[in-house]
């Protein structure tokens, strides 16, 4: 092709490929191996050999062990009663006051995102038993639905997390670095959700309920101990050099089952069976994912895409908060039509170095891109918690978008927040290292 280059050949195949496959309803890991397909052949690099090496080395990866670890992690939470014992401890208490159920929900969500690091898992445990209690208290099913799905996207944030994992994986980032630089975020998120959850109590008539005494809350407490020690064991082990991220996970898989067996007794080795086969599906899907990104990844390094957009963007390059602000609003687009592990796969390693280029801090750019994500998780039309929430709580998507509303403009002021002010993010983070 005259008048065009290889590399404008393939950022144009790239952008391209991906939007016309996805249109056609094909499955974005295939995408991904057909994209990189595609560039290789543009770039007169096409060899199926590299194409199937590429596609091992993505899954060839020691701290990727820890995804599979920490879906199985997750799985074992919600069958052997961990995820309950954490809810009923919130709910003795502060579910007696009014909206306390709401209350609940906030703080169980913060709590098990410190255990599992998966928002569809913590999302389906809060609506499997948060969602029928709120009903039978008179509680409007697509505000408390969207409550839900608000508070389980702080998984991705709060360590344990998976798409840190993987982004720190995908773009050669310190996943410790990552975990730390989440702590304070996630944080914010779960205040924020308290505020925008206390302002719409005002529009809600919602009775109070009767306070239980010291002695049951101590009890429920009690009974969540272990559930509680977890997230201690996981971030204080790391934090003390004791076990990488990966071998956290390890842990944390194994620290589950023994409670789940040995300590509640509410597993039997037929239900083990059944949340290995649901874990070993997901981790599948995840795994596949991150080969078919090795190999586009791979072609985007050679087709040197992020220095291709770096002299597109010229005088940018020397605005890093503007620069910032463009690609959260990019991203805030794309995560309204990806799912969040889609979005690091394909976006992360070309945004990453025009970030650094620009003396962004690769661990808060990375903060920020999994944010950004996480959000979009809650976003129409893809909304992958949404659908978890619609389906556990036999809704329409319409009501639960309309549920998720508020919650969603209170996470994108706290986006905005620590765009504008890179501090909240950076001065705490430095500060756990």
């Amino acid at each position: 092709m005259t008048g065009i280059s290889n590399e404008a050949l393939s950022f144009i195949i790239f952008i391209a490929g991906m939007l016309v496959l996805m249109g056609l309803g094909i499955p974005m890991a295939f995408a991904l191996v057909l994209t990189g397909a595609g560039m290789a052949w543009a770039l007169d690099f096409w060899d199926t050999q590299l194409l199937a090496q590429n596609l091992v080395a993505g899954i060839d990866s020691f701290p990727l062990l820890a995804v599979p670890f920490f879906i199985l992690a997750g799985e074992l939470m919600n069958s052997g009663g961990i995820s309950r014992r954490i809810i009923e401890m919130a709910q003795a208490w502060v579910g007696h006051i009014r909206g306390g159920l709401g209350f609940v929900a906030i703080g169980a969500a913060v709590l098990m995102a410190s255990m599992s690091g998966s928002a569809l898992a913590d999302t389906a445990a809060l609506a499997t038993i948060l969602l029928p209690m709120m009903q039978r208290h008179g509680y409007p099913m697509a505000t408390s639905a969207g409550l839900i799905a608000s508070g389980g996207i702080i998984a991705p944030i709060i360590p344990p997390s998976m798409p840190f994992v993987i982004y720190g994986v995908t773009t050669n980032t310190s996943i410790s670095a990552l975990f730390v630089s989440g702590i304070v975020p996630g944080l914010f998120m779960g205040a924020g959700l308290l505020i925008a959850w206390k302002l719409q109590l005002r529009k809600l008539n919602l009775p109070e309920g009767q306070a239980l005494s010291w002695n049951d809350r101590m009890r429920a407490t009690f009974k969540a101990f272990w559930a509680l020690l977890m997230p201690v064991i996981i971030i204080g082990g790391m934090k003390s050099g004791i076990f990488t991220p990966t071998e956290a996970a390890v842990v944390a898989a194994f620290y589950a089952l023994v409670i789940s067996f040995v300590v509640h007794r509410e597993m039997s080795v037929g239900q083990l069976h059944g949340v290995l086969v649901r874990a070993a599906k997901t981790t599948a899907v995840v795994m596949f994912l991150c080969a078919g990104a090795q190999v586009a990844s791979y072609m985007i390094t050679l087709a040197d895409l992020p220095g291709v957009l770096t002299q597109w963007l010229g005088g940018l390059i020397e605005s890093p908060r503007l620069l910032m602000a463009l690609m959260m609003v990019l991203l805030v687009l794309i995560g309204t039509a990806l799912d969040l592990t889609p979005t690091i796969l394909i976006f992360a390693p070309v945004m990453l170095p025009i970030a650094v280029k620009a003396g962004i801090d690769p661990v808060y750019f990375g903060l920020m891109f999994v944010l950004n994500g996480a959000i979009g998780l809650i976003t129409p039309p893809v909304g992958t918690v949404l659908n978890v929430v619609a389906g556990v709580g036999r809704l329409s998507m319409h009501q639960v978008i309309k549920g998720v509303n508020p919650f969603l403009l209170t996470y994108v002021v706290i986006l905005v927040a620590f765009t504008c002010f890179p501090a909240l993010v950076t001065v705490p983070m430095h500060w756990w290292r």
